[in-house]
């Protein structure tokens, strides 16, 4: 059986259900030795019970409870698994929330600012703390979850939407930053979840998100979604050797044929194409806009 991540060690955080979960189930699947976090102990020991059942031999499943947010949480996780395995691989930042709904002058302050400081600074604590071990390997990949906010205005749904369109510019720059010590930082879209982010959607109700947001919401939900298996499958690919060189993008699992772009690679790193990027009014046919 081919294993694309046997042998790697991987910390993959928000892992105790969706997207997170089937992450961890696909790298444990591919050969990978994990260490999954997240806030909630019950949901995430659960989650490692399930993840654990018919590993191989030489393969490891930790489950370490954690504040992404807190930089002692964080600092005690990465100990951990050095101290466990002597080396990072891997990190896959997928925890995330949505945060309040609503106008931005009617939702809690406080709220907002937690939303940001999970989404956003979370993500950049943990490469902080990574980023030092992965230089001294001169190798590693950093994956970073982003979503539709990263590419499209989500009125009412602010935090969320501005946590992950900073969170691929940071990926951009960060990857430019350590392009020297051979590691990847990429992006990752996986569409439409139907997740516990959708319910809280729905639960908030049209009069918090929007009615047309409320209604997509729906018909999301009726359709199933994307699905978890394609985001997943991406974060694989974007963990192993074939995607070697691949850097400071940002990925759809269901619209780009990302299966192919390592036979690509010259043309795709000399390229601006996948990054966020400002359309300008040539781009549209609107030549009086532009000098």
């Amino acid at each position: 059986m081919f294993l694309p991540l046997k042998g790697k060690i991987a910390i993959i955080t928000g892992a105790n259900q969706g997207l997170g979960f089937e992450i961890a189930r696909q790298y444990v699947a591919a050969g990978a030795s994990i260490i999954i976090c997240a806030r909630n102990a019950d949901l995430l020991f659960a989650a490692q019970r399930k993840l654990t059942l018919g590993l191989a031999a030489d393969q490891i499943v930790d489950a370490i409870p954690t504040d992404i947010s807190n930089l002692k949480s964080v600092d005690d996780l990465v100990r951990f698994a050095v101290n466990r395995f002597g080396r990072i691989d891997i990190l896959v930042n997928n925890a995330g929330v949505y945060g309040p709904m609503g106008p931005i002058e009617e939702i809690d302050w406080q709220k907002w600012i937690e939303a940001i400081e999970i989404n956003l600074f979370g993500s950049i604590i943990m490469c902080r703390a990574i980023l030092p071990l992965m230089k001294q390997q001169k190798k590693g990949k950093i994956i970073q979850l982003s979503g539709g906010g990263a590419t499209n205005p989500m009125p009412k749904i602010s935090a969320y939407a501005v946590s992950k369109a900073a969170l691929v510019r940071f990926a951009e720059t960060l990857a430019e930053e350590v392009r020297d010590f051979n590691i990847d930082i990429n992006s990752i879209a996986p569409g439409a979840l139907n997740t516990r982010m959708l319910e809280e959607v729905l639960s908030a109700g049209p009069e918090k998100v929007g009615q047309a947001f409320y209604n997509k919401s729906l018909k999301q939900k009726e359709s199933g979604g994307a699905g978890l298996q394609q985001g997943a499958e991406l974060a694989v690919f974007l963990a192993s050797g074939d995607s070697d060189g691949i850097t400071g993008k940002l990925i759809s699992a269901l619209w780009d044929n990302w299966t192919h772009w390592s036979e690509h690679l010259p043309e795709l790193v000399s390229s601006d194409a996948y990054t966020l990027r400002r359309i300008v009014g040539r781009d549209r046919n609107l030549e009086w806009g532009d000098k």
